[in-house]
This record gives structure tokens, sequence and C-alpha cells, in this order.
């Protein structure tokens, strides 16, 4: 598939996503980290999805699906694995401050080749599990793509908890079962239905926040 056809498809879809044109840099610089996340994929097996087109579809504007509701930040990816949503939000949002943060190794060290190739200057990287990150910095919310359940997430980010901080935790089908099983710390603030361009799967993002 080529190179044009990607930028086509991600044009297209970005402009449904936020109701304009999309910044021609914006769209380089999202394919320039498909490009590498494909030539990293060989050998450090960040993603199993291949196909340039589907990582448009599966990965860029599945991510980028939420951008609605990110408020001004700081922002803290838990689990990003190869910076989704983190890396997308990043580069369409450079007022946004992004932290990545990950337990693996390969990761990281894919993450900070990415940050210096695309000159990413919002984006920070950290390995580490999110229930054992310490930091001062407070997050306005933390992200995650990838992580567990529901209750799971709450658990490790709870540590991180003040009045403003929300987390938003993507998911596929309505997770019923997840939010029925929250305990009462933990506050839902709403569920939104997310609509992902080319993608006709259920996608939902769930917003939660910490009660003291």
């Amino acid at each position: 598939m080529s190179a044009v056809s990607q930028a086509e498809a991600l044009s297209a879809g970005l402009n449904q996503l936020t109701g304009q044109d999309p910044d021609a840099g914006h769209i380089e610089r999202l394919l320039d980290y498909v490009s590498l996340l494909q030539r990293w994929n060989r050998t450090y097996n960040l993603t199993a999805i291949t196909d340039p087109m589907e990582i448009v579809t599966r990965h860029l504007l599945d991510s980028l699906s939420v951008l609605p509701w990110i408020e001004s930040g700081p922002l803290l990816d838990a689990g990003t694995g190869a910076g989704l949503p983190g890396i997308p939000l990043a580069i369409m949002r450079p007022d946004l401050q992004v932290t990545l943060l990950d337990g693996t190794g390969k990761k990281i060290r894919f993450l900070n080749h990415v940050q210096r190739e695309l000159n990413l200057d919002n984006v920070t990287t950290v390995q580490a599990r999110l229930e054992s990150f310490q930091t001062e910095l407070a997050y306005r919310e933390i992200i995650s793509r990838a992580f567990a359940d529901l209750r799971t997430f709450g658990r490790a980010a709870r540590h991180l908890a003040h009045a403003q901080l929300r987390l938003l935790a993507m998911k596929g089908k309505f997770p019923e079962k997840e939010l029925s099983a929250l305990p009462k710390w933990l506050q839902i603030d709403s569920v939104e239905k997310l609509s992902v361009p080319g993608l006709q799967e259920d996608r939902h993002l769930v917003i939660m926040s910490v009660i003291a």
C-alpha cells in the first residue's frame, strides 16, 4: 500500500474526527511514526498489526478518537507499549505535555528513538509500572489503551490521585461487568461512545475519578 493512500486515509479520518482539514506537518509526523513502528517491529515485536493501512486505522485513528476529551494536561499514558495513544496525541497536540510510561525496556528504547527522530519536545519517557511510578508532577489525566480491567487500572493509579485527576480508560465493547465491579472510591464520571473512522467495531472511553 502506497504512502499516498496512507496519507489520504489518515487525512480523511482526521477530518472526520476533528471537523477540520488536518495540518500537513501532523500528517507527515504521524506517518513517520508508522514507518518507525514498522521498522522496529521486525526486531522488537511491538505490534501484531503489520499492514500499513490497518496501523493507520487501528492504531492512529483509534488513538486519536479520544481527542475531544483530552484537556490541558499534563497527560500520563500508562502502559503505553509502542506509544499508543500517547505519541499520536502528542503529535496532534504539541501544547500537551505527555509522559509515556511502560515497564518494558525495549519499548522505552523504541519510544526514545521516536522522540528524537520526530523532535517531540513535549514527550517524556519513563520505564516503570504504573503502580510503582513516583512523581511530583500532578497529572491532569492518566490514560490507558491496553491496561487490564477498570478496577485494576484504578487501583494502580490511586496513589497518584488528587482532586483534579481524571482516569481515561479506552475500551472496546461497553464494559458493563467491569463498571459494576468498581469499588466505591472509584467514581464513574461518564462513558463516551467513540467513533473510529474506517473501523466498524465498538469503542468506548470510560472517564473516572478517585474519591478521597
